[in-house]
């Protein structure tokens, strides 16, 4: 509520260009709405952790800098809300985006094959992507290939039958971390928060392998590291915060921190299937707590407060939101005897 910060049982319809409210009386919504929020230059934040105990919070901020917190039954319902508002915001056709949202949800990869396996194909100096130099925005880049590009060799050798499949499959990619946008047109577009415009399509979009990438590792060598890996006694898990390395939003995972060997894996509590959607060990890595007065360098989005920082051996920085002081120390503890 604006005047009563209570909070009450709406019924929400989406349309193109507003999203109107019902008040329930007596189980059924009453005709005519009770109020409507114009999309026309919102901003939407999910999750948004204003609010510490409530996790499943979305924050819509209008052109006019007023503030809905919208707080939906399942991280489900809120993260599907969260999509079609944003496709309203942008494109003005929700319907158009829930298809897309439908579509994406119902593409998955053949069993017998991971991303490490299409990185490795992709790589082959026969049968891979052509690596060429390409001029963006006066800055040359070596060894980059564009977004249709991409497409066309993923549809040629069979990964995608569509080039939504291909690019729904690069997006995948690129959010793993294994292919990274140069230049302006491809870097531009990360900014969308509408997930069917997080890869393009285009010849004029600029794409290269990340540095992570470079090494050739097999779907068998693969499989052992994975088992090698999960295979430690299970030390502290829980749900946590955390940033994505590309387009800097935050999103709540289930962390599960393993000893011998020490690693921490996050997993996507959305998904059934019940593995990691990324992890790395803990040999080797600095974890330390973030003041709360500032928002440090390398975070972006609305933080809260309780962040602690994970750096890599290998220099990658991990930015992980808990929901208390105390939660964040937990841990810190638990994982600083394992570094």
């Amino acid at each position: 509520g604006h005047i009563v910060r209570n909070w009450k049982v709406r019924w929400f319809v989406l349309l193109q260009d507003k999203l109107l409210y019902y008040k329930i009386e007596g189980g059924k919504k009453e005709p005519s709405p009770k109020g409507r929020i114009l999309l026309d230059g919102c901003t939407i934040t999910c999750p948004c952790l204003e609010y510490e105990n409530r996790p499943l919070l979305i924050k819509l901020k209008t052109k006019t800098n007023t503030d809905y917190f919208l707080e939906c039954c399942s991280r489900e319902e809120r993260d599907s809300w969260a999509l079609d508002i944003t496709g309203a915001i942008h494109a003005g056709h929700p319907v158009q985006v829930q298809e897309l949202h439908k579509m994406k949800n119902s593409f998955k990869l053949l069993e017998n094959i991971s991303l490490h396996h299409i990185v490795e194909r992709m790589c082959d100096n026969s049968t891979g992507i052509k690596l060429t130099r390409n001029l963006g925005q006066g800055n040359r880049y070596k060894e980059t290939f564009t977004g249709s590009a991409l497409v066309d060799w993923l549809i040629s050798n069979s990964f995608a039958v569509s080039r939504f499949e291909a690019v729904t499959l690069a997006s995948m990619l690129m959010e793993e971390n294994f292919i990274k946008p140069v230049g302006a047109r491809s870097t531009e577009a990360m900014r969308y928060s509408d997930l069917s415009e997080q890869f393009l399509d285009d010849s004029t979009a600029l794409y290269m392998f990340a540095e992570s990438s470079n090494k050739n590792i097999s779907s068998k060598e693969e499989l052992q590291f994975n088992i090698s890996e999960l295979s430690g006694t299970i030390v502290k898990q829980g749900f946590l915060v955390k940033q994505g390395h590309k387009r800097k939003n935050w999103k709540v995972r289930r962390f599960v921190l393993r000893a011998d060997p020490a690693f921490l894996h996050y997993y996507d509590p959305t998904k059934e299937e019940n593995r990691p959607v990324g992890g790395f060990s803990l040999r080797g890595c600095l974890v330390s707590a973030l003041e709360d007065n500032g928002v440090p360098a390398g975070v972006k989005g609305n933080v809260q407060g309780n962040l602690f920082k994970i750096i890599t051996k290998n220099d990658i920085h991990y930015y992980i939101q808990a929901s208390s002081k105390a939660e964040r120390t937990q841990w810190i503890e638990a994982i600083k005897p394992l570094t």
